[in-house]
C-alpha cells in the first residue's frame, strides 16, 4: 500500500508506526463519545510539495466546517477536523440524538458539541505524542470555524513552509458502522514536533 505512507521512506514508515498507535487511541475515544457509532483509522501520512498539498487533498477552494486547535511552541502544530456542512451536521444530529434542521444557522449547543468532538480526538493525539516523546504537550481550546478549507490549511503550513518546500500531513479518516465517511482529521506538525517524534521513536528500545 504505497499511498498508506506516501512512499517507502523509512522515516516516513516510522512516523506512520506513532500515528496509527495515536490513532488507535483516538478511535477509541471516538467510539466511546459516540456510543460506538464512529471509529477512526490512518489513511496517510505523506510529503508533498506546499504548492500542491490543497489539490492532493482534495481541499482547494471548498467551503467547509471545521474544528481547529493547535499546540502552541517549538513542538508545535495543528489539528483540522474537516466537514462539507451537510456531513458536520449529521454527526451533530447523532450526537445531540436529534433532527438538525440544515437551513438554520448552527446553534451555540451545535458548534460546541462539535467543538468538544475536536476536543476529544485532540486530547486522545496529544497524549500519545506526550507519551512517545516525553514533553508534555497542551493543545489550545478547540474553535468552530466556517471558511474555506485551502485557507485554513495554508495557514496551519506555515511553519513547516519556512523550513521546508515539502510538508508532513497525517490524515485519518471516519467510518460508520463500517460506512468510509467523507469527514477526516489532518494533523500537521512543526518541524520540530516532527524532529522529536523521529528521535524519539529511534532511541526506542
Amino acid at each position: 500500500m504505497k499511498d498508506a505512507v506516501g512512499c517507502r521512506n523509512p522515516q516516513l514508515e516510522v512516523l506512520h508506526q506513532l500515528f496509527s498507535s495515536a490513532t488507535h487511541d483516538a478511535s477509541a475515544a471516538m467510539c466511546r463519545w459516540t456510543d460506538g457509532l464512529i471509529t477512526l483509522s490512518l489513511d496517510e501520512v505523506r510529503e508533498i510539495p506546499l504548492a500542491a498539498v490543497c489539490s492532493e487533498l482534495n481541499i482547494e477552494d471548498n467551503l467547509l466546517t471545521m474544528v481547529v486547535l493547535s499546540l502552541e511552541g517549538e513542538l508545535g502544530g495543528a489539528m483540522i477536523l474537516t466537514f462539507d456542512d451537510h456531513n458536520g451536521r449529521q454527526l451533530v444530529g447523532s450526537l445531540l440524538n436529534r433532527e438538525v434542521d440544515e437551513s438554520c444557522p448552527w446553534s451555540d449547543l451545535e458548534k460546541s458539541a462539535l467543538t468538544e468532538t475536536g476536543n476529544i480526538l485532540g486530547c486522545a493525539y496529544m497524549n500519545a505524542l506526550t507519551r512517545l516523546i516525553d514533553r508534555e504537550l497542551v493543545p489550545s481550546a478547540p474553535y468552530f470555524i466556517q471558511d474555506y478549507g485551502a485557507s485554513v490549511l495554508q495557514q496551519a503550513l506555515m511553519v513547516q513552509a519556512v523550513a521546508s518546500d515539502q510538508v508532513l500531513i497525517c490524515r485519518t479518516g471516519f467510518h460508520r458502522e463500517g460506512e468510509e465517511l467523507n469527514w477526516s482529521v489532518l494533523f500537521v506538525p512543526t518541524e520540530r514536533m516532527r524532529e522529536a517524534m523521529e528521535a524519539a521513536l529511534h532511541s526506542a528500545p
